[in-house]
């Protein structure tokens, strides 16, 4: 002991003494974890690689079946945008045979307005003709009453106004 004290005093030295370095304590622990260490360590970092492991597959899986929805869904997308363009021209199409039809509906109901004006015009004519003619006839007859009573005898006369009365009716 008393060497181990003189190395280690004088400064820098070396302790051979076994018992006192714990070479045999550290060989023991050494030899222990050696042979324990592999088995507990060895199945903790297997069970924990496994783990990581199928961490692993299923965040795979998972970006897989993303990618699976996420082209599905551009599909549908693409789809939905290929049924809206459809419906867009569909609707411009009708909306052009609706502005064509309510031009033509347009058109038809001037066209009927104006026969109907043209009708209208005609029987304003017709009635203003007639009434002019009976106008006319009631003055000539009237003139011819004035005049005609002298260049005609009362029987004549008579006959006469029967028979404009008469022409009078049938008009």
């Amino acid at each position: 002991m008393i060497s181990s004290l003189f190395f280690a005093t004088k400064g820098f030295g070396l302790n051979l003494n076994l018992f006192e370095t714990n070479v045999i304590n550290l060989a023991v622990v050494i030899f222990g974890l050696y042979k324990f260490l592999p088995n507990f360590l060895g199945g903790i970092l297997e069970r924990r690689r496994s783990a990581i492991l199928a961490d692993l597959k299923d965040a795979e899986d998972r970006l897989t079946e993303a990618n699976t929805a996420l082209a599905k869904a551009k599909n549908e997308l693409a789809s939905a945008e290929q049924k809206a363009e459809k419906i867009r021209s569909d609707c411009k199409v009708r909306a052009e045979a609706i502005r064509l039809e309510s031009e033509k509906k347009t058109v038809e109901e001037m066209a009927r307005v104006k026969q109907g004006a043209a009708a209208d015009l005609n029987a304003e004519a017709s009635r203003v003709s007639t009434q002019l003619r009976r106008e006319a006839a009631k003055l000539a007859i009237e003139k011819a009453l004035v005049s005609l009573p002298n260049k005609l005898d009362e029987k004549a006369q008579l006959n006469f106004i029967s028979q404009s009365i008469k022409n009078m009716g049938k008009d």
